[in-house]
């Protein structure tokens, strides 16, 4: 799918600034900036690379000032914001630009347009940008490009100030110079496939401002190094290439190589693109961009997953959530596999690592990234029935050890109560999903038997029963009528009855129970093998949709509650509060959508009815926030606003699964909304 956005849309620079774009190359390296370019985050830049030392993402080149040089005249073409004001004003410029295949942008100034390319080569920290100038007139006199690189050389999570312990040297190489301001960072170096001048010019932009890391309550202003100055003749017609990289394109052997690496993956992302003509597909391309390579490993294929952009690295839950929906149902079977080994591999006492690490020096505390492991394998043999030798060989092993381990207990917070059911953590743990700390204070007091960690428990023995009588191993296979006993509790400690409608509590602490109405009830009824009886399953998916359903997600908490928060903005300590308080999460939407179709006496009208829900999620919102991709999370109040993450995984990953699934149930009703959806544009 392409977005495309007129001259209105890019000269409104309230709404321009919250729109951002993506481009990323399957290394963990990424570009982005908002609509206009001018950057609103100190996560945004054009090349921010994945480093393997020093470990993490780094802001090499945060912008370029460009300007075109004509007639005497000078228009800049690029867009930063400093206290008070906006210098320059590229956007001014600015025609329409569109996001899909590459973001692409353009600018008219009288007779001549100029238009701005760029993408990130895949498996290889390269950055190509292509301008291109067209003329209306033969009268036009002659175009010149002035190109000032402003460098960050920063960790993605801080900002910069001028200082004077660095390097300002530009040295020149082969079509262009190498900088490297750092000596802990790698050089960058920056080429050009025409024949240019430099200008030796290092000075400091001092205090760019990043709107949103303002609002967020975080520094907001840094000052960024300018080595010098590039002019290159812009003759029309004629493309003009530069290239940021990490690595010297002198092996290229000569200029009109870099025609030849866009021309090259050009083509391959209209073959793409071609192929995602519909809503699944365009979602599985977008799916891509969270599936890349260990840093360090040398590797160019994807053996893991990032949690979003922009500043979430691999975690084990999130992994194992966002697995089924970017893997084995979106035509990676194999990759999907291959990460099932790597995690089974970094198990350690029957615990999945909550994050990875590159160095292997994982962090080990969650209670629910195992159990998210073991659903993972029912996904891959829902998708796949066939691959039962491959989880008897490298799932089988774990899967068993995550039962001995946790019915042991010797998981770290995790007791084994008589019944069976697993009691996990204490009042200063946040070993859920839902895991906000205020303070050093969970925002969410989960300890106890929470709702989905006590199903997730069920639903891994029940598996586990199956496996073993498919693999004839009876030592792994446990009794029947201790998980219908368990079942039977289950219901006697969490079922809540009241005026409007029964459901499940979020929580049961030693005979005590947290009423407020959550999400999690729903994986009692969506998992593969639900602990709720069936004749029960109707009333939560009930008071789920009355409560906490909206058009972009579910709820973390039903706005009826006191402690409810209705907006997520703030500083780090009011959104923390909010995280799991109210604020919408699309991801919910795999489980909800299970647990609706597993109830509904009408799977057709079920599935019609919330498709028309999510209308505005797969319509509107596609064209906003992360262009393209799924926000992390909403406001719980309309117009819920996205915010968050503007591209995450387990968002995209299960919104596309239940979209899979309502399409597979009512295959006439999902054609006639997506046609509907794709007419009525974004």
């Amino acid at each position: 799918m392409k977005f495309q956005f007129d001259r209105p849309s890019c000269q409104n620079l309230r709404k321009a600034l919250r729109k951002e774009w993506l481009e990323t190359n399957g290394l963990g390296d990424y570009a982005s900036s908002s609509l206009v370019c001018c950057n609103t985050r100190k996560y945004h830049g054009l090349f921010v690379a994945e480093l393997d030392k020093p470990a993490g993402r780094h802001v090499l080149l945060s912008t370029l000032e460009e300007s075109l040089l004509m007639a005497g005249r000078e228009f800049y073409f690029s867009c930063r914001k400093h206290p008070g004001l906006y210098f320059p004003r590229g956007h001014e410029y600015m025609q329409a630009a569109s996001v899909g295949l590459w973001p692409t942008f353009r600018y008219r100034f009288g007779d001549v347009t100029l238009t701005r390319e760029l993408m990130l080569l895949p498996g290889r920290h390269v950055l190509l940008i292509r301008y291109k100038a067209s003329i209306a007139s033969p009268e036009t006199p002659p175009l010149r490009l002035r190109i000032k690189p402003l460098l960050a050389c920063r960790n993605m999570h801080s900002v910069v100030r001028a200082h004077e312990d660095m390097d300002k040297t530009a040295s020149p190489t082969l079509f262009g110079i190498s900088v490297r301001p750092d000596a802990q960072l790698p050089a960058l170096f920056l080429q050009l496939d025409s024949p240019f001048t430099w200008q030796a010019a290092p000075d400091w932009y001092y205090n760019v401002e990043y709107l949103v890391e303002q609002e967020r309550g975080f520094a907001f202003q840094e000052d960024l190094f300018m080595p010098g100055v590039f002019e290159v003749d812009l003759a029309p017609g004629h493309a003009v290439y530069l290239t940021v990289s990490t690595e010297s394109l002198q092996k290229e052997h000569n200029r009109h190589e870099f025609d030849s690496l866009w021309q090259a993956e050009s083509r391959r992302r209209l073959e793409e693109e071609a192929a995602a003509d519909t809503l699944q597909k365009h979602l599985a391309r977008e799916g891509q961009r969270f599936l890349t390579s260990t840093p360090g490993s040398g590797s160019t294929t994807a053996d893991s997953i990032v949690a979003g952009y922009h500043w979430f690295g691999s975690w084990g839950r999130d992994t194992m959530i966002a697995l089924p929906g970017l893997t084995f149902f979106a035509g990676r079977q194999t990759l999907g596999e291959e990460i099932l080994g790597r995690t089974s591999a970094a198990m350690r006492d029957g615990l999945i690592p909550n994050v990875f690490s590159a160095d292997g020096k994982h962090a080990y505390n969650s209670v629910d990234a195992s159990l998210w492991y073991v659903w993972a394998v029912q996904m891959l043999l829902q998708a796949a029935p066939d691959r039962l030798a491959f989880v008897k060989e490298h799932c089988w092993p774990a899967i068993r050890e995550i039962i001995r381990a946790y019915g042991s207990g010797e998981v770290p917070f995790v007791r084994p109560d008589v019944e069976g059911f697993l009691n996990v953590g204490d009042e200063h743990t946040q070993l859920t999903w839902m895991d906000a700390v205020v303070n050093g204070q969970p925002v969410t007091p989960r300890h106890g038997q929470p709702v989905e960690i006590s199903a997730l428990w069920y639903n891994a023995l029940a598996f586990a029963d199956q496996l073993a009588k498919s693999f004839d191993e009876p030592q792994w296979q446990n009794s029947v009528d201790q998980r219908d006993r368990m079942r039977t509790v289950f219901v006697h400690r969490h079922w809540v009855t009241e005026y409007r409608g029964d459901y499940l509590a979020d929580v049961w602490r030693d005979g005590e129970r947290d009423i407020r109405v959550r999400p999690n009830q729903l994986f009692a009824v969506s998992l593969p093998f639900p602990i709720l009886e069936e004749d029960n399953f109707a009333a939560v998916v009930s008071r789920v949709r009355q409560c906490l359903l909206t058009s972009c997600g579910l709820r973390t908490l039903a706005p009826s509650a006191s402690d409810y928060c209705s907006l997520y903005e703030g500083g780090p300590e009011a959104r923390d509060r909010a995280y799991h308080q109210g604020t919408v999460w699309p991801w919910l939407l795999g489980a909800y959508g299970d647990a609706l179709l597993r109830a509904a006496w009408d799977e057709q009208g079920a599935a019609y009815g919330l498709l028309q829900t999510l209308t505005p999620l797969f319509g509107s919102h596609l064209g906003g926030a992360g262009i393209g991709s799924i926000s992390e999370i909403f406001d719980g109040d309309p117009p819920h606003l996205p915010n968050g993450c503007i591209a995450q995984a387990w968002s995209v990953a299960e919104c596309l699964r239940l979209l899979k699934k309502l399409e597979k149930v009512a295959p006439q009703v999902y054609v006639q909304w997506e046609a509907a959806l794709l007419q009525g544009g974004r």
